[in-house]
């Protein structure tokens, strides 16, 4: 049988990578496939290094449009990432019957929904496993291995840079800054870390997971994002102390109308704490572990590395066997992309952050005087927030203030942010109060 013929859009990490796997494990992949699978065009705009790791096994050129526009070339695997470029040439390789794979989680975000919906007009495929938590087959999980459930919930560490920072943290009690300098030096952040340390790289891969979990269009817009930049080794000690650990995480929820909120689905990446016991609390370093509760299945654990060249590969080949099993079947008969068709999405909308539910981690620097908790947990009470824990650090000797940590149970956001303000403006609340959400994922 004929080749599937691969064309190759950018060959740096993730790139060489795949053709590095696909040229070492061939015959295992020829086998799973059905037929070979043949990486015959490389575009690359530095095209000597990519000659240097292709050889001659392929035609390397300069201009992406050349390998869009070869006739002979059945699937493009687009690597070259962002948001410009790459959403011209995805379409444009959309537009000429070409079959997509793509690692490009920013992309899919913010413009998923105009290249799904171009792609079923087309009767293509574009496939994304490697666009979320690299190597961890996440996307077939929720699209395929879960297709009885009715998702509940799903809630990730899945950007590895910002798990190896709260990790060190954590071990050494470092604050976020040294860490962050320790990271660059060992290869783990970016000179320019903004999309890692603030969120928005886990929102990205947020975004698609919630897409396909809960059948709505991405919406990446709509998510709220916040980072780690203003953790402080303080608030990971006393979590600790309380039974928990702060990880960044990517949650989205399906929520019923409850305690006041109106229903629809939450989309949120911030730091949370996490009960010690469960697994995802115990995921260090720059590993990446997803959580999935279905109602039938009930919870279910993702493990892995997030990120790398040949873990990467390893879910880019993959997308290449299951478009090579599907390339003859009728366009109908497909795997959808986000396991439904463009027309037949739920218009369940994102609720904004201030109606979500969640429960709260509260540290306030207090005046060491009586009567001051009384009037904060009073202030609580007023706000129908119930108190689930209290922490005092017993103050040092002539000391005139001291920490105080609240653990709360579920409430409104916007609740929360009425009794913050409120607690803020009593003169006994000496700097402005810690507010981390809290998760039992259970």
């Amino acid at each position: 049988m004929k080749p599937i013929q691969v064309g190759l859009l950018g060959i740096g990490t993730v790139g060489s990578g795949t053709f590095k796997v696909l040229r070492r494990n061939q015959e295992e992949i020829r086998r799973r496939a059905g037929r070979e699978i043949r990486i015959s065009m490389v575009a690359d705009l530095d095209t000597a290094r990519a000659r240097s790791i292709v050889g001659t096994q392929a035609e390397v050129v300069s201009d992406a449009r050349a390998v869009i526009a070869n006739p002979d070339i059945d699937i493009v695997i687009e690597l070259i990432g962002g948001y410009g470029i790459a959403r011209a040439l995805v379409l444009e390789a959309i537009a000429a019957g070409k079959h997509v794979v793509t690692a490009n989680k920013a992309l899919l975000a913010v413009h998923g929904s105009e290249i799904f919906a171009a792609a079923s007009a087309k009767g293509v495929i574009v496939a994304f496993e490697a666009a979320v938590a690299g190597g961890i087959p996440i996307i077939k999980a929720l699209r395929e291995g879960l297709t009885a459930n009715r998702i509940e919930w799903v809630a990730g560490i899945i950007n590895g840079t910002t798990n190896f920072i709260l990790s060190e943290m954590r071990a050494k009690g470092l604050d976020f800054g040294v860490v962050l300098k320790q990271a660059q030096a060992l290869g783990y952040a970016e000179a320019d870390p903004t999309f890692d340390i603030e969120g928005v790289d886990a929102a990205h891969k947020a975004t698609i997971m919630s897409a396909i979990a809960f059948g709505i269009p991405v919406q990446f817009d709509k998510a709220h994002v916040e980072g780690i930049t203003a953790l402080q080794a303080a608030d990971i000690r006393y979590a600790e102390q309380l039974g928990y650990r702060i990880k960044l995480l990517g949650i989205t929820k399906r929520r019923d109308d409850l305690k006041g909120a109106a229903g629809g689905i939450e989309l949120r990446v911030h730091p949370t704490l996490v009960p010690t016991q469960r697994l995802i609390a115990n995921v260090e370093g720059a590993m990446n572990a997803v959580v999935v509760h279905g109602d039938a299945v009930g919870t279910t654990l993702y493990y892995g590395k997030g990120a790398g060249s040949e873990p990467t590969a390893s879910a880019v080949v993959a997308d290449l066997v299951d478009i090579t099993r599907l390339h003859t079947a009728d366009p109908d008969h497909r795997v959808p992309h986000l396991a439904f068709q463009p027309g037949s999405m739920a218009d369940t909308p994102i609720l904004p952050i201030a109606q979500v539910v969640t429960a709260f981690y509260l540290r306030l620097v207090v005046a060491d005087k009586a009567g001051v908790l009384a009037r904060i947990t009073g202030i609580l009470a007023e706000n129908d927030i119930s108190i689930d824990a209290v922490l005092q650090r017993e103050s040092a000797e002539g000391e005139k203030q001291t920490d105080l940590i609240i653990l709360t149970h579920d409430t409104v956001e916007g609740r929360m942010n009425t009794a913050l303000a409120q607690m803020q403006a009593l003169p006994t609340v000496l700097a402005p109060i810690v507010r981390i959400r809290k998760e039992e994922l259970s």
